[in-house]
Parts: structure tokens; C-alpha cells; sequence
């Protein structure tokens, strides 16, 4: 695509909603033409009414765009845009740009109507009112961003400040939050996003491009992209302007060597009667030459660099500094400092993702929106007052605390495993905190993230709001388990809890990588740390005497530290199989791994990031599980492997049968003559993997082979695909336009100031390695090549050195 497009115009036909593909529009009346992507709406309109070849004069009533939407894996769906104004004009042609690969031409919904020929005449209005937008673009300044930057960024504590007097009424958030849904805010594995292309610099297709010249003439939509063309154009050619005269209908700049050997100036001016800003002086090509070289250019402004890096913020907000400067190398030729970078990437964020300070306002709006959008859904927020001094702020409250949770995931959790992981994860960004998150799993080992928290910390108080809120609204069965590390803050709030996490209500557990890394800092002994860890892991009482043992024979202090554990907290044999098998955190980890890129996003950006995330799981998961229903199987995908597994395993099994209801059995391996119990009424073996997992073990399935049983009883109904299909019955509803939601009443929301990072640089985006990762459980890097001690075989000295030369 350059710089035209192909519209498809249906006129007066049908718009079909709720297609497999979003909206779609038919009609027996549509016809196709070529367009420029600089066509204004009015010429669009004049257009249109030229191609109705019917003799009436007619007028367009209605137009609508059908806007090509990417979701999750590429797909598009296809929702509508009115085109009203320049404004609806311009983004959609900037839609057809970013999507043309996948979608080429530009579909309208076009309405005619008859008109009086009296009525043609009006065009004074719309001239006006186009000079009224032009009136409001005064915004723009030319001057150096670094000047304004320091003038305007100082700190910014005040910002919160407001005056006493402001009453409770009721308003609709700033329409400047954005409420796009960028590609990033559905993705699922953020390895998997690739940055799009840069588009073109704005104004594509304007420059002459025979020489890359301006000439006397040249048209330009709005006084934004005029500017935009003149720095491309200026930053492409190495050289640089002055601005003599920038008003809201003129822009006039001159070479900064203007008098001293180069005449260059250009003039651009607003055209009312056109609609359109016009090049209305040029004196042609720069004649100076650069005196020094330089590795920056004034031109050059984070701004600037901020519209230009806009994909790639979309595709992945959490992108490093330094890309942003190797992309702007390549693109402009120019190397900007860190700074600068740093300081373009936060405007981008901001652009796409929305403002730190009016994303707290609009979050109470969405969540009220979404609420009522999708009924069942819980959101509970904890405010605090803002003072002016010794005043309380009136109609304005510091948003403390907010917990949320989905009425899909509400759903889900019946359906899953009687199992929930909770973690927290730092916040990056402007402001600190720390996102809770609860996880559960479905028969197929699918993790479904349940509930989530933005909090202050990991507090005593903290814990407690979210595992009450957990527990009243989500987590509502009784005989359920959690996981999680053995913070003294988690374990204030188990106890506060009234008996809502402790038996036999629920059963509380630790994670054994954090047990693991607690007995590591304790002891200094990495050699013995995989014991502890084998202890834990131990499905029966034998195996978890044994391993016991051998701690207690390397030192009794190790084994007393075990024993202040508790051992139904963290050894799967005493858990009475409230565990499910699972020992660890780790779906939470995976899930801070997926939400990574979401953490250095505003709160409202977060928040809908979950929504969308969230949508594109239980989508993608409710056709899987209807797909392998279908296919007819009958159980998971996981149950199906496990199943498989311990019927090939149970050919070398002896059974003798020990009641007549064949409930008991006694079996032996015929391999390594162990002999095992087998209690189906109690659904028990004593290899301990049956009450475990409940799915069969390679023992029961020998004993329904034996007795002619179906082994099918017992498995637990959570690995039918009946139930799993289950899980992500309840769909996810589209909140509609912003424009259509009803105004928030309630008071305004910021961010509290104290929790303002004021460290200079951005805070680290990864851990460090501590004693809970196994790679600190290795012994010293040994070469493979010399087989010395201390070096890679990559850094051997010997690798390239002359004994290789052939001797």
C-alpha cells in the first residue's frame, strides 16, 4: 500500500452482527473506487453522491467504517466506527495503514438520502467549524523538548492536590484515557509478540518523491502533521530551523543559517475554504552544510521519537531503552541518549496505555461499567482521604486497595480442582505496589487465574483484605487448599481469617521451593537442600521416613528445623491429598511470566489487560475442550496420558482379591516384588499416587482388569471433558463504546504520593537468583573441553589456542 486505498462502499444494504468474524455489512447495491489516504470527509461525502449515477441529488445520511480488530493469534473481528468528523476520518485511514497486510481495502456502511437542491449551499458552517478545530490546536510548541522537559517535570507531588471545596457529582472520566485495546493487552505469551514494521513518518505519500522536496501548493490535513513533515524532512537532511511564527493557522520557520549563506523558509498556512493546511512559501532547497558533526538532532525530541516507536509500544510495553535506540538509529540515522529514549517510551506508554494520574480516575468508571456489563463480577475498592493541609479533600479519595475478580473466573473455580495458588509480584512503573494474584487449575492442568488485587505491599493487612475478599466472594466451597510461601504476613492473615483457611474449612500449605530456599539461608548447606526437598515430595508414610532419616543422620538440627514445619503443611503424604499432587507456586510464577509486560502499565491498562487476557484464555480453552469432547474423548488430554501410562505398566501385576465386594486387594510387582494395598472403596494404594492425583494408578487398573471393573469410576469427575467444559462456560461480555457508558458517580481517585517511586533510573525488571532456584544447587561450572573447573568450554583457553593448530 502507498498511498491510496480501496473502498468498498455498501449502500443502504443490511449490517449483520454477532458473525463467526464480528459485524459484517451486505448489500446488492455496492460499488468499489481508489481514494487518496489524505481525502478529507467532505470530499469523501462529494464522492460518494457523484457515483450514485440515479439523477437525484442526494446526501449522505450515514457512514460506517467496519474497523478491522487483530485478537488473539492474528485473527480479526470486525466491529463499527462512525465517520462523522476529519478526526474519525484520519483514524481510520491510520487503521487501514497499521492492518492493510491483513485487511486491504476499507469497508463503509453507507446511507444515502434525497435532498432539496436548496439545501446544497451549506458549507459555511462546516468551514467554521473546521476553523474551530484548528482554533484548539494552540497546543504545540516548538521549542526544544529538553527546555520544556525540565521546566515541566520538576517533582510533582502537587499534582495531587486539590481544593478543599469540591462537592461529590457526578462526572465522566477524561475522554483522553485511552480505551483501545491494544494487540498486547490479548496476547497470552509475550515471547510470542513480534513488533510490527514502523509505519511511515506521517504525511506519507506528500513529499515529492522525486527529490524529497516541499513545493509551493502541497496539502496537509491538520497543522500536527504539517510540523511532523517539516522535522522528518529536517532530521533526514541533517540540517535544522528556527521557528519565527507558530499560530494556530500559520507555521513559518527558517533555516538556522538563514543570512549566512542559506535562504531556506517555509510557510504553511490554514486554508479555510479547503479544509486543510497548504504550503504557501518555499524558497527550495537548504544551500548551508552542517559545521559540526553531531550524533543528535535538536528536531529529534522524545516526542517525536514517541509517535515513531508507538508500534512497538502497542506490541510490547515493557521494551528496553536500548531497542528503542537502535530503532531510532535505523530509522533516523541518529543515536539519542538514554534519556531521551527513556523519557519517549513513557510518552508512548502514555499515549497508548493512558496517563498515570487520569487512569486512577477512570478506574472506578470501568470497573463500575464492567460490573454491570457482566453481572456476578465483584470489585471491592478501600479509599483513603486526601488532605490540603489539615483538610480533608472533599470528592476526592487516595485509592488504597482494589480487589477484583470476574464473574467467568467466579464460575470456573466450581468446576476446577478444589486447589488455590496465591502469589504477589511487584509493580514497575510510576508509582509502586504489588499485584495479587489467585490461580486455580482445571482437569487439563490449564492454570485459571481467579481473583486479583493491586495493594501497597505484602502486609499483614494486606493479605487479609485479599484472602477475604478470596474467600467471600470466590472461593466459597468448603475443603479446599491453598499454597503459598511461609511469609509471617500470610500466616497473620490465616489466623485472622476466623477459621475461613485453617480446617476444616481449608488447609493451608507451603511451597517447597520456598522451604527449600528457608533451609538453604538457615543452614548454608546447598548439598543436603535436595533432601529437604525429596522429604516434601514424599507420597507415603515409608518414603517419608526414609528421607527422613538420612537428614536426622547429618545433623539433628536439620531435622528439628523440619519438624517446626508441620508436616501436613509440606510433605504430600501427611497433606491428606488436599495438594492435588501440586508442591509448589509455580502456576503463579507462570502467570507473573504472562503479566510482565502488564506491569509497567498504568492501573486502568492493568486492569483491562486481565480482562482481555483473560477473555482470550477462556475463548481459546472453550473451543479446545468443545473440539475434544467432539472428537469423543471422554477425559483430558492429561488424565488420557496418565490413564495410558499405568495401563501399559499394569501387565507385570499379580492381583488376589481380598472381599467379595471387590473392594480390597493385595498386588505384587513382578519386577521388584513389592507388594502393595489396593482399597478401592476408600480410593487408596499404597504407592500413594491413586489418592493423590485421583486418577488410577497402574495397581487399580490391574485390579478392574482382574475383577472385569470399570476403571473409569474412578477417575474424579474434574478430568471429564464434561466438566472441563465447564470451566469456560461462562463467556466474557464486550463492554461497548466508552461513549455509551453511564457517567461515574462517586469520588474522584489518585494515587497516593507516597507511593511515588523517587529513585532516579527504572527499577529492575527481573530477580536476582537466590537460594530457591536450583541453578545456585549446582556445583562449580566445569569445562568440557579441558574438564578444568571455573570456565565454559565457550571461554577455554585452549579452544583456539595452538595445541588445537595441530602439533
Amino acid at each position: 500500500m502507498e498511498d491510496t486505498a480501496n473502498l468498498v462502499v455498501y449502500r443502504n444494504g443490511e449490517i449483520i452482527r454477532n458473525t463467526h468474524e464480528g459485524v459484517r455489512f451486505v448489500s446488492q447495491n455496492s460499488f468499489s473506487f481508489v481514494v487518496p489516504c489524505t481525502m478529507t470527509l467532505m470530499e469523501l461525502q462529494n464522492g460518494l453522491c457523484q457515483s450514485m449515477e440515479n439523477g437525484t441529488l442526494m446526501r449522505v445520511s450515514r457512514i460506517l467504517y467496519r474497523n478491522p480488530v487483530v485478537v488473539f493469534g492474528g485473527l480479526i473481528q470486525f466491529d463499527t466506527i462512525p465517520i462523522t468528523d476529519e478526526a474519525s476520518m484520519q483514524n481510520m485511514f491510520e487503521i487501514h495503514r497499521q492492518t492493510y497486510m491483513r485487511h486491504p481495502q476499507i469497508e463503509l456502511y453507507v446511507e444515502f438520502e434525497a435532498e432539496e437542491a436548496v439545501a446544497v449551499q451549506n458549507d459555511i458552517d462546516v468551514n467554521d467549524d473546521i476553523a474551530a478545530v484548528y482554533e484548539g490546536m494552540n497546543s504545540d510548541s516548538e521549542e526544544d523538548f529538553e527546555a520544556t522537559y525540565e521546566a515541566g517535570d520538576e517533582d510533582e507531588d502537587g499534582d495531587v492536590g486539590v481544593e478543599a471545596a469540591v462537592e461529590n457529582v457526578v462526572v465522566r472520566p477524561s475522554s483522553s484515557q485511552p480505551m483501545g485495546v491494544p494487540p498486547f493487552m490479548c496476547e497470552l505469551d509475550l515471547d510470542a509478540m513480534h513488533a510490527p514494521e514502523f509505519p511511515e513518518y506521517a504525511n506519507r505519500g506528500i513529499v515529492d518523491p522525486e527529490d524529497g522536496e516541499f513545493r509551493i501548493g502541497m496539502e496537509y490535513r491538520s497543522r500536527k502533521s504539517v510540523v511532523a513533515a517539516i522535522r522528518s524532512f529536517t532530521i533526514s537532511r541533517g540540517v535544522d530551523y528556527d521557528v519565527f511564527e507558530s499560530e494556530p493557522q500559520t507555521f513559518y520557520a527558517k533555516c538556522k543559517m538563514y543570512g549566512r549563506g542559506c535562504d531556506w523558509l517555509i510557510r504553511a498556512s490554514l486554508i479555510r475554504r479547503k479544509g486543510c493546511w497548504e504550503i504557501r512559501r518555499y524558497n527550495g532547497r537548504h544551500t548551508c552544510t552542517i559545521g559540526t558533526i553531531s550524533q543528535d538532532h535538536s528536531k529529534l525530541d522524545s516526542d517525536t521519537v514517541a509517535e515513531a516507536i508507538r508500534p512497538l509500544v502497542e506490541s510490547d510495553p515493557s521494551i528496553k531503552v536500548k531497542s528503542i535506540i537502535a530503532e531510532v538509529q535505523s530509522r533516523f540515522n541518529y543515536t539519542i541518549s538514554y534519556r531521551k529514549a527513556w523519557l519517549a517510551k513513557q510518552k508512548s506508554v502514555a499515549l497508548v496505555f493512558g496517563d498515570w494520574e487520569e487512569s486512577y480516575q477512570a478506574l472506578p468508571w470501568w470497573l463500575s461499567v464492567m460490573v454491570q456489563k457482566i453481572p456476578g463480577s465483584v470489585v471491592q475498592i478501600e479509599t483513603r482521604p486526601l488532605y490540603n493541609g489539615n483538610e480533608e479533600a472533599q470528592g476526592v479519595k487516595i485509592l488504597h486497595r482494589v480487589f477484583w475478580s470476574f464473574n467467568p473466573c467466579i464460575r470456573a473455580f466450581r468446576h476446577c480442582k478444589p486447589l488455590v495458588q496465591v502469589d504477589g509480584t511487584h509493580l514497575y512503573g510510576k508509582y509502586k505496589g504489588t499485584l495479587l494474584v489467585a490461580v486455580a487449575q482445571d482437569g487439563n492442568q490449564n492454570i485459571v487465574p481467579i481473583a486479583f488485587a493491586l495493594v501497597e505491599g505484602e502486609t499483614a493487612d494486606v493479605w487479609h483484605f485479599f484472602l477475604r475478599n478470596l474467600r467471600e466472594y470466590v472461593v466459597r466451597k468448603d475443603g479446599v487448599g491453598m499454597i503459598s510461601d511461609r511469609h509471617e504476613s500470610i500466616r497473620a492473615a490465616v489466623n485472622r481469617s476466623g477459621g475461613d483457611w485453617q480446617p476444616p474449612r481449608a488447609w493451608w500449605m507451603f511451597c517447597i521451593r520456598h522451604i527449600g530456599s528457608n533451609f538453604l539461608r538457615a543452614f548454608k548447606v546447598p548439598h543436603l537442600q535436595k533432601l529437604v526437598v525429596n522429604i516434601g515430595y514424599s507420597r507415603t508414610v515409608e518414603e517419608y521416613n526414609t528421607n527422613y532419616k538420612r537428614l536426622e543422620e547429618r545433623g539433628e538440627a536439620y531435622a528439628r528445623w523440619c519438624d517446626a514445619i508441620g508436616l501436613r503443611h509440606w510433605v504430600l503424604a501427611f497433606d491428606e491429598g488436599h495438594r492435588w499432587g501440586h508442591m509448589t507456586t509455580n502456576l503463579v510464577e507462570c502467570i507473573n511470566s504472562v503479566l510482565k509486560g502488564a506491569r509497567n502499565l498504568s492501573v486502568l491498562a492493568l486492569v483491562r489487560a486481565t480482562y482481555y487476557r483473560l477473555n482470550e484464555l477462556f475463548t481459546r480453552k472453550s473451543a479446545e475442550s468443545h473440539e475434544r469432547k467432539r472428537a469423543g474423548f471422554t477425559f483430558s488430554a492429561f488424565a488420557q496420558q496418565r490413564i495410558e501410562a499405568s495401563m501399559q505398566q499394569a501387565g507385570n501385576i499379580v492381583v488376589h482379591r481380598f472381599d467379595r465386594r471387590n473392594e480390597v486387594f493385595e498386588v505384587r510387582e513382578t519386577t521388584t516384588e513389592k507388594v502393595l494395598v489396593v482399597d478401592l472403596a476408600r480410593r487408596t494404594c499404597d504407592c500413594g499416587h491413586f489418592q493423590v492425583e485421583r486418577i488410577p494408578c497402574r495397581h487399580v487398573i490391574a485390579c478392574c482388569a482382574n475383577q472385569r471393573l470399570d476403571w473409569q469410576l474412578y477417575v474424579h469427575d474434574v478430568y471429564k471433558m464434561t466438566e472441563v467444559r465447564k470451566v469456560y462456560r461462562f463467556e466474557f461480555t464486550p463492554l461497548g463504546d466508552p461513549e455509551s457508558w453511564p457517567a461515574y458517580e462517586g469520588p474522584t481517585l489518585v494515587a497516593n504520593p507516597a507511593q511515588r517511586r523517587t529513585s532516579k533510573g527504572r527499577p529492575k525488571l527481573t530477580r536476582y537468583l537466590n537460594e530457591m532456584d536450583s541453578r545456585d544447587m549446582r556445583g562449580p561450572r566445569i569445562c568440557r573441553l579441558c574438564g578444568a573447573q571455573g570456565h565454559s568450554r565457550s571461554k577455554c583457553p585452549q579452544r583456539a589456542g595452538p595445541s588445537g593448530a595441530g602439533s
